[in-house]
């Protein structure tokens, strides 16, 4: 009697145990999408409304970090929205790219494009060796600057083995340098000698993120618009090659090392990311008619999972390493983007 009423203690502690475990899980996801949503409302204020929700998102992640400590108690969620939501938003984000616009239309934007990513990265990991920059940051911002920003480096990270922090820390770099290039342009609009076709081709060359893109490209009219975000498409196209570049690369680099935890793991992600591309490009439309209310739900979906996705990373920045290792990278990568954008306005 005493024995099977120790079991039934026993089992009732461990259902206890994880019925709490799994709260916690869930926990720790609806608090980075709390937070997702401060982000969004106040990317809806003047002056973040440029900025956007998920910079603003990553301020406030980071800025929580700093004042009320990392939620220990929510690690597992978090975790996972930082890694598995991740790459789910990834995935999803395949839709963006219509592989036959770009094989059709943007062939020689694509060469163009494949230009840039190269001096993108080169340049920026050039310039913070001079500056004896951290660089992991400064790879992932050349990275993002060649490629399309925040989900260029949210795909490399894993694969070169980036710390979350200095994931997050890139990513908010780049949406924020990224949004002042951006107004900067439509500022300049009026008085650049470019038609409306030559000043998209290069928004879409030279900015950092898609919407960045568009919010600069807009000013010039939907010609301006369309051909920005096809240019923008071709630096997309590349992600998928550039990745398995780097897990080459790392791979290569792994053989000379001793140590177990050298492995990299394949990016199965990417396959699906690929798989979305085929998908929104060949079916959704030809084979199978999707409203454009879906489409725009799956692109806010996308948005919000990377959002949250981006909170599990910034809940682990210290703002006492921001000086020490973002500021130079800041500084290598802003310089490549001047000289990008000098660049690829003198070759439209």
């Amino acid at each position: 009697m005493s024995t099977e009423f120790t079991q039934e203690n026993e089992e009732f502690t461990q259902h206890q145990k994880k019925s709490s475990s799994y709260m916690k899980w869930i926990g720790g996801i609806g608090f980075t999408f709390f937070i997702a949503l401060l982000g969004f409302l106040l990317a809806k204020t003047p002056g973040f409304d440029h900025v956007g929700q998920l910079a603003s998102a990553i301020v406030i992640a980071v800025l929580y970090r700093q004042f009320f400590g990392y939620p220990e108690i929510l690690r597992s969620g978090i975790a996972f929205s930082s890694k598995k939501l991740l790459r789910f938003a990834i995935i999803l984000y395949g839709l963006k790219l219509n592989i036959g616009t770009v094989l059709q239309d943007g062939l020689g934007l694509l060469a163009r494009d494949i230009g840039v990513l190269v001096f993108a990265i080169i340049v920026t990991v050039w310039l913070a060796k001079l500056l004896k920059a951290d660089k992991n940051i400064s790879l992932l911002l050349g990275v993002g600057t060649g490629v399309c920003g925040a989900a260029a480096i949210a795909a490399v990270a894993p694969i070169v083995r980036s710390k979350d922090e200095d994931t997050a820390l890139s990513v908010g770099i780049i949406a924020l340098v990224g949004t002042v290039f951006a107004i900067t342009y439509t500022i300049l609009r009026p008085f650049l000698p470019l038609s409306d076709e030559e000043y998209g081709i290069w928004t879409g060359t030279s900015l950092h993120e898609i919407a960045h893109v568009a919010l600069a490209a807009a000013p010039g009219g939907q010609e301006a618009l369309a051909m920005g975000l096809l240019a923008k498409l071709g630096r997309v196209f590349l992600l998928v090659p550039l990745c398995f570049l780097f897990m080459y690369i790392m791979k290569k680099k792994a053989t000379g090392e001793e140590n177990a935890d050298a492995k990299i793991e394949f990016p199965w992600f990417l396959i699906g990311f690929i798989l979305m591309s085929l998908v929104g490009s060949f079916v959704i439309g030809s084979i199978i008619p999707v409203s454009g209310e879906i489409l725009d739900g799956i692109s806010s979906l996308t948005t919000w999972l990377l959002t949250a996705a981006m909170v599990g990373l910034g809940l682990n920045v210290n703002l006492r390493d921001l000086r020490t290792k973002a500021l130079k990278p800041l500084i290598a990568m802003g310089i490549t983007s001047i000289f990008l954008s000098i660049l690829t306005y003198f070759i439209v």
